[in-house]
């Protein structure tokens, strides 16, 4: 009897505490919307405001220009990839290290890490040009976001309009159904894509190329196997050693990297 009337009193107590903390949340949520309600009647926008010019133009206010910049930075990756030398550097590399008969060395951080310091050293003088033509001097208040966005799109127009064939951008450009008179006014819709094609085109042209000599050691090897009877070892096995000795003997990182540089101009006389 005495278990049953504990249990029944502390039933009660249990009952009695979830009203009273059921209570105290109404009223706290009930002071909490009211606070709100009386600071947002006090707030205003103009944090995020649009203001147009007499000539028709909009300017946006500075909040709203860094929402719209972390906005973009989202899309960073997808640059970074499609519109610089990454695409075609790091294709080269994965072809190399096939070629080699290697599967996991370098490994995959190590191509990737080296293609991005390829790249920055590569479009260092783009985004050079692109800061003191855009960016400077939309820091020192002489030109608008707007016409800075489009002041910065030239530089990195002119490098992807160099390192594309003509016959992509055609392609692209009749793709889109639209006419330029001129390369240098083919929009960046059209031009991304086919920039994107030829870096592939490029790659792949740099990768056979790279694939051949490889490939004569792994056909020598082979044909040594078999005349000798060996016809159960695996030519791979043997020949990695050759094409090791043979790729160091020949200094090949440097001409790799010769190679791409100079694919894209840079180091070769003008």
């Amino acid at each position: 009897m005495r278990d049953a009337a504990r249990v029944s009193e502390l039933k009660h107590y249990t009952r009695r505490f979830i009203l009273s903390a059921v209570a105290v949340l109404v009223c706290l949520t009930v002071l909490y919307c009211s606070v709100n309600t009386a600071w947002a009647a006090d707030l205003d926008m103009t944090a995020f405001t649009v203001r147009t010019n007499p000539d028709g133009t909009q300017d946006y206010s500075l909040s709203l220009q860094v929402v719209i910049l972390m906005t973009i930075l989202t899309f960073l990756p997808s640059i970074v990839i499609m519109m610089t030398s990454f695409t075609r550097i790091v294709i080269v590399l994965a072809i190399l290290r096939q070629a080699m008969g290697l599967q996991t060395s370098p490994s995959n951080q190590i191509i990737i890490g080296l293609a991005l310091f390829l790249t920055l050293f590569i479009m260092t003088p783009v985004f050079d040009d692109i800061y003191s033509e855009a960016i400077e001097p939309y820091l020192n208040d002489e030109i608008q976001a707007r016409e800075a966005l489009v002041i910065g799109q030239r530089p990195l127009h002119r490098f992807m309009l160099e390192q594309t064939r003509l016959t992509d951008l055609n392609a692209f450009v009749q793709f889109a159904g639209i006419e330029v008179d001129s390369p240098e006014n083919v929009p960046m819709r059209v031009l991304i894509p086919a920039f994107m094609i030829s870096e592939l085109k490029t790659a792949f042209q740099i990768g056979f190329m790279l694939f051949l000599p490889f490939l004569i050691i792994d056909l020598v090897v082979a044909s040594i196997l078999m005349a000798m009877g060996m016809m159960m070892l695996s030519p791979m096995i043997v020949s990695l050693p050759f094409k090791l000795m043979l790729f160091v003997l020949v200094d090949g990182w440097t001409l790799i990297m010769g190679t791409l540089m100079s694919s894209y101009g840079i180091g070769v006389p003008t």
